[in-house]
């Protein structure tokens, strides 16, 4: 009996426990969907019916497979020495399925690394028997080639003849190691990630790049997904047909890696939020690229008039028209003709323009002494009538003493003359009635 309840127990157990991994297992999913870092967004704008390429481009998606699986991997340590000239020495490098190499035959026996390196993830560098020629600068270098990983940790060695100044320390950038002389030291470089220690043969699987669309008003985790891509070359699409014919990726995107979208005939129904999703669960990439489009009016395109084609009638078809061809010839900037001819135009136009102002100037004088002439013409005939008895009786009075002309013997005899002679009385009226006749 107690039996059968424990066998009612487990099976109740097992049907709880089923429903209960599905449902950890989509939320897992989800999470590992969700838990993208956004690197980058984007507004785009296109007018409705065009064509649209969400740009989604990561070189460290380009899947390559590694069929020999010696070359992915490599670690090697770098010596810096401050003495003489700061020079840079590769000490040993090592590739995740090949044999390390040492470059300098004096480390031969004496520096190395461990042969279970990637697969423990301890890639510290072991020196034997430490000489004063061994201080400086060390770096190991952890490179991943086809998950393009880069990493490097620093250690100073610094060797010492006395024990008391044997010491471990951090400085805050490395840590210092100071050693006594002949000893043995082993310089730390320890990454245990599973990039650096595991190799999955499905290589296909680890790859994936899903585009999930968002309405607007709709949230993040509530997104239509719409294409699935793997480094296998699988794609799968979802939603209606006719959405999974205007929506697709390049069938060459891992090989390229541009994982670009490619929407045609843009319609105000597909506005919203389309996020990359590109994951690299080997290599620990998770990204995603958000870009937000817009759908603006369509662009009508302006209708121009039609230009009238020649008739046949107007062209005859056995003659060939011959090209029009317009022969320019430019000056030589260097020809010494060019600099004289600037200072001839330049003179020509300085006398021409003194010869205009001579020209204006002796204008403006002629009327001037045309307007003074024409004044005095007029002054002479408007007095002519008043003045001209009076110049008459002095023209006669003139000539009275002029007809009278004696010989004096001096000026006391003349002056003697003009007082005994009568003073001439001169009637007026006579005179003017004698003109008057």
């Amino acid at each position: 009996m107690k039996t059968d309840w424990e066998d009612i127990i487990f099976q109740a157990l097992l049907l709880i426990h089923i429903p209960v991994v599905c449902f950890f297992t989509a939320v897992s999913g989800q999470a590992d969907s969700s838990s993208s870092v956004v690197v980058a967004g984007y507004n785009v704008s296109a007018p409705a019916g065009s064509k649209v390429v969400l740009q989604c481009v990561s070189g460290r998606m380009v899947w390559t497979r590694d069929r020999v699986k010696d070359r992915q991997r490599v670690v090697h340590w770098d010596l810096y020495r401050a003495h003489p000239e700061y020079g840079m020495e590769r000490v040993v490098d090592m590739y995740s399925a090949g044999d390390q190499r040492i470059y300098n035959s004096y480390n031969l026996n004496r520096v190395g690394l461990s042969s279970k390196a990637f697969r423990d993830g301890n890639f510290s560098l072991v020196i034997k028997d430490v000489t004063m020629n061994d201080r400086g600068l060390y770096s190991c270098n952890l490179h991943h080639l086809y998950c393009h990983l880069y990493e490097t940790i620093r250690v100073q060695l610094n060797v010492t003849k006395s024990r008391r100044k044997e010491q471990r320390f951090w400085d805050g950038q490395k840590a210092v190691f100071v050693v006594v002389l002949g000893s043995t030291v082993v310089l730390p470089c320890i990454n245990r990630r599973n990039v650096w220690t595991d190799w999955n043969t499905e290589e296909e699987d680890q790859q994936v790049v899903h585009w999930d669309r968002q309405s607007p008003g709709i949230r993040h985790d509530r997104a239509d997904r719409l294409v699935d891509m793997y480094a296998s070359g699988e794609q799968r699409s979802y939603g209606p047909l006719f959405l999974q014919r205007k929506m697709n990726i390049s069938n060459h995107a891992f090989s390229e890696g541009d994982f670009s979208l490619t929407i045609s005939d843009l319609q105000p129904t597909d506005q919203g939020m389309y996020s990359c999703h590109l994951h690299h669960h080997y290599c620990g990439l998770h990204e995603r690229r958000e870009f937000q489009v817009t759908v603006e009016r369509p662009v009508i395109p302006t209708m121009l008039p039609a230009k009238a084609l020649p008739s046949s009638e107007d062209k005859d078809a056995t003659k060939v028209e011959s090209p029009r061809v317009i022969n320019v010839v430019l000056p030589n900037p260097n020809h010494f003709l060019l600099p004289l001819g600037f200072v001839l135009t330049s003179f020509l136009l300085l006398a021409f323009i003194i010869l205009i102002i001579i020209l204006i100037t002796r204008r403006r004088r002629t009327k001037e002494f045309n307007a003074q002439a024409s004044m005095r013409s007029s002054r002479s005939h408007s007095g002519s009538d008043e003045f001209e008895m009076d110049v008459t009786a002095v023209n006669v009075s003139m000539r009275e003493p002029e007809e009278r002309h004696f010989d004096y013997k001096n000026n006391l005899l003349k002056e003697k003359v003009n007082m005994n002679t009568p003073s001439k009385v001169i009637d007026l009226d006579k005179e003017m009635q004698k003109f008057s006749k």
